[in-house]
């Protein structure tokens, strides 16, 4: 990252969205600091532990259903075989019995099995005749049982640190027998909206106001567990104030994020700004469409990203590079999200150049079963009613012109 302002914002140079996304990350460092917590206030943040399992998972040989208990040893030719059935096995007991050899036990799903008994036999398999159990099928050892360590043995790994702990995670921490775990501390998150033109929905609007959407946008983008969130609203664009919050940001946030102020004209503050509150900064023409101008800085141990004040230049740049470089600064192993192939519905012609996410309705499946898209309106950087209805954005290659009805292309499903 360079110092001050002098970056590609002045120069007719285009990052891939790949290299600008590089340099993104390449400054954004995980967190450091670390908290244990129960495991129920663990839920929803971010693990900072590798973690193996504290027992057997499962700790014993249990029933994986509810039926009889046998030992095969105590069958003879068939073709039908009947046992007098000794007691009951339930979950939580202790798995001990005083059954005789040629008995079985009535068991129940998740009780342990006796140590000398090696198969259960399904209910629905079976006829309870007063109390003697007759079956016609031969099980065979091990039938129906779930032994112990089959899922894993304890000390083997569990989870990698930096997952987010969501259902499936928590249910395996519990099993394996964490009662608290250590996770990363919350990220203090920062954000707010650059333009004197602002004002908040539900307000009366003036000639050349416009409503805040942005705000509300990243406020839904950020409701996150592992976030602790400080949402400073709209910012007029006086440089006085804006430096005034910015500075303020920086000293108390691991990340500010902000829209607007970051392009070149005579109202956009935010690299100079920056620079003079002793940031580093790195301004870039992304070749991406929607989505240009992004900023990205870095004062003491605050990261900045700085986005395009178009709503849907906001967000795509957002998705695409902002929320992965918060992602790694959280601490999380963050994986973006993974494309589907799709097949456009209708021609697409446009000039190359730039990387063009375009909001798409899908329509439909092709005869491989792959999404059918119908491609929305070109021009929609600041149309943010047109993001809301679509499905998701197809992926549409820089160097593209004119694709037939029926190409495959990559898409991002909402």
């Amino acid at each position: 990252m360079a110092d001050g302002c002098a970056c590609d914002r002045h120069a007719n140079v285009y990052l891939s969205v790949d290299h600008a996304l590089e340099r993104g990350l390449s400054v954004a460092d995980p967190l450091t600091e670390t908290e244990t917590l129960p495991l129920k206030q663990a839920i929803g943040r971010v693990l900072a532990e590798d973690c193996t399992s504290k027992v057997d998972m499962p700790a014993f040989d249990n029933s994986a259903m509810d039926g009889y208990a046998i030992r095969t040893r105590d069958l003879g030719d068939g073709p039908v075989f009947e046992l007098p059935v000794a007691g009951r096995v339930a979950a939580g007991d202790r798995g001990d019995h005083d059954a005789p050899e040629g008995s079985a036990l009535r068991i129940f799903t998740g009780a342990p099995v006796p140590p000398d008994f090696d198969a259960v036999l399904m209910q629905e398999d079976c006829d309870l005749v007063i109390d003697r159990v007759r079956f016609s099928r031969r099980p065979k050892p091990g039938q129906n049982i779930r032994r112990a360590g089959e899922d894993l043995f304890a000390g083997g790994p569990i989870l990698q640190r930096g997952c987010e702990i969501g259902p499936r995670e928590v249910a395996a921490l519990a099993s394996a027998g964490y009662g608290e775990v250590l996770v990363s501390r919350k990220l203090k998150v920062t954000i707010f909206s650059t333009g004197s033109e602002l004002r908040q929905p539900g307000e009366p609007l003036g000639l050349g106001q416009i409503y805040n959407s942005n705000r509300y946008m990243l406020l839904a983008l950020l409701q996150k567990p592992w976030i602790e969130l400080n949402d400073r609203g709209p910012v007029e664009d006086d440089p006085a104030r804006l430096g005034r919050v910015l500075r303020e940001a920086c000293d108390t946030s691991d990340l500010i994020v902000t829209t607007g102020g970051v392009s070149v004209g005579d109202e956009d503050h935010m690299p100079r700004l920056f620079s003079e509150i002793g940031g580093e900064t790195d301004v870039m023409k992304v070749a991406m469409k929607p989505g240009k101008p992004v900023m990205f800085g870095r004062r003491g141990r605050a990261l900045y990203v700085g986005l395009p004040g178009n709503p849907v230049s906001a967000y795509v740049t957002w998705q695409i590079i902002g929320s992965q470089m918060m992602a790694r600064r959280a601490g999380l192993r963050h994986m973006p999200q993974t494309p589907v192939q799709a097949v456009l519905a209708e021609p697409l012609h446009r000039h190359a150049g730039r990387q063009e996410y375009r909001p798409i309705q899908i329509d439909g499946t092709s005869p491989d079963g792959l999404p059918r898209l119908r491609l929305m309106a070109p021009s929609y950087s600041g149309r943010v009613a047109l993001l809301a209805q679509a499905d998701g954005l197809v992926i549409i290659p820089a160097e593209a012109e004119d694709l037939p009805a029926g190409h495959t292309l990559e898409l991002l499903r909402f």
